[in-house]
């Protein structure tokens, strides 16, 4: 695991983003885990929320010309990830976001910033079932801009209705490359490492046996 990772997974876990105990999800599951991402709610919680995205964009090598934030909460985000690749790494891109209702006056239409065009990545807080990662990849294309990728914070690697994740059919899907800066398995690897706590690493792994996926 990489230390700006362990370091997320602390910030995560000091901010109640992620918790351990027993959670019951939409999909019914019962999870040893819980991440709420919308606990983030701080100037330098953002601060450093652009930090890890924008250095596990870095690492990723995937090539993009611009980035998108799907409403809402991709809004926030896409504006200090932009700003963080400039100031920290030195990559200077155009970004933009969606309305959920289109503007009739004004500009108008539903994008604002720079216009989508070339190969588009996607930044967003995380994939559940996929629906809105799904929403925001038809807005790139319908504006005939490409999908480079899309970069979200936590991969929950578990199954959704089929074999695969709902991270793995994005990636099917489009043919791109879903980048997080931690998975399931980094979350396993800090407990083992940080927690010592036998039961709940059972539970954890128990739950991957039942519902998980490969990387």
């Amino acid at each position: 695991m990489k230390s700006y990772q362990q370091e997320f997974l602390d910030f995560a876990i000091a901010n109640d983003v992620l918790k351990f105990g027993e959670y019951t999800l939409k999909s019914g599951r019962l999870s040893p885990y819980f991440f709420n991402f919308g606990l983030f709610q701080t100037g330098s919680s953002l601060a450093k929320l652009g930090d890890y995205y924008a250095q596990a964009i870095v690492d990723s090598g995937v090539e993009f010309d611009m980035l998108f934030g799907p409403a809402y909460k991709g809004i926030p985000l896409v504006a200090v990830v932009s700003a963080t690749l400039y100031e920290k790494h030195g990559i200077d891109l155009p970004y933009a976001y969606n309305r959920k209702e289109a503007k009739d006056h004004g500009e108008g239409g539903n994008i604002v910033g720079a216009p989508l065009t070339g190969k588009v990545l996607i930044v967003d807080d995380v994939i559940s079932a996929g629906t809105a990662c799904r929403e925001a990849a038809d807005i790139v294309q319908q504006n005939n801009a490409e999908i480079a990728g899309i970069c979200i914070s936590l991969d929950r690697q578990e199954r959704g209705t089929g074999k695969l994740s709902a991270v793995q059919e994005v990636e099917e899907s489009y043919g791109i490359k879903v980048i997080k800066i931690i998975g399931l398995d980094n979350v396993i690897q800090h407990i083992e490492e940080t927690a010592k706590d036998d039961e709940l690493l059972s539970r954890i792994r128990n739950y991957r046996v039942e519902y998980g996926v490969s990387s």
